[in-house]
């Protein structure tokens, strides 16, 4: 993204790629890719440079007015907080989709041992992973819960969800049944 600058004064954007015209001149599409700094400068194109953009699950987030300063446009972001409990509620609601969809395809391996009387007993394993994803779930919905503030919320580090077993459930034979 380029910015066109007249009397050190912001005027208008101009994206990559796009034909543009400046005092009366018509320039193609191609010209602020194959024009050189020295060129761009002449006519009074500078490069914009973006602030980081606010993460917009946990605020309100407009775009400021550009800033030329220094050879550049600079565009930053004001970011207003959004409601602290139906942002926590939503992001509880996240972390329990994540779990679920996490679990749901390993649900058949209880389901199996369930029906079977046992015949067919959830691996060791599995039943930790499951238990694992579970607590993990918990320990976020509680961290999520105990921000009081959207800062807070928003600073907290994404889940890294426990790896699955390596051992396929489908690898597992029933245990032996005495009559």
């Amino acid at each position: 993204m380029f910015a066109y600058v007249l009397n050190n004064i912001f005027q208008y954007f101009i994206p990559a790629g796009t034909a543009f015209e400046i005092d009366g001149v018509q320039y193609p599409a191609n010209w602020l890719n194959l024009s050189t700094p020295e060129q761009k400068a002449a006519l009074g194109i500078v490069d914009v440079v973006y602030g980081t953009y606010p993460n917009d699950t946990y605020y309100w987030v407009s775009q400021d007015s550009p800033v030329y300063a220094d050879g550049v446009v600079t565009v930053n972001y004001t970011a207003t907080p959004k409601d602290l409990a139906t942002c926590q509620a939503n992001a509880v609601s996240a972390i329990n989709a994540a779990a679920y969809s996490q679990l749901q395809p390993t649900d058949w391996l209880v389901i199996r041992s369930t029906e079977s009387g046992g015949v067919y007993p959830v691996p060791a394993t599995w039943n930790t992973w499951r238990q694992q994803i579970r607590t993990q779930a918990s320990n976020a919905a509680a961290a999520i819960n105990a921000c009081t503030t959207v800062d807070e919320l928003a600073a907290l580090p994404p889940i890294q969800w426990i790896a699955q077993p390596t051992t396929l459930p489908a690898e597992v034979a029933p245990t032996t049944v005495t009559p």
